[in-house]
């Protein structure tokens, strides 16, 4: 069977891209949600909400750890932060 291409448009702010520090996941039965914060004491903006179903999750689990592994053997082991202090985290909308 020969391979459907899916033509994707991305506008240019979303091409920019936004810069995370923190995620925060959460999960139902039916979906997860990824919340990229970017935190600057005192305070902290999400500035991406994703929110995908289980099995998209484990799929994006997975390409990840492959993205990851493949980072590591080009450019060496990723050196791991250390835990940052437990805090408590409180959405607000505006």
């Amino acid at each position: 069977m020969e391979e459907q291409k899916i033509p994707i448009e991305i506008d240019n702010q979303t091409a920019g891209g936004v810069y995370s520090n923190v995620a925060v996941i959460s999960h139902s039965e039916n979906e997860f949600t990824l919340d990229f914060i970017f935190a600057q004491p005192p305070k902290g903006k999400v500035n991406a909400r994703v929110i995908t179903s289980p099995s998209h999750a484990k799929r994006l689990l997975k390409a990840l750890q492959n993205n990851i592994e493949m980072f590591e053997k080009k450019f060496g082991a990723i050196k791991e932060a250390p835990e940052p202090p437990k805090m408590g985290i409180e959405f607000s909308k505006n």
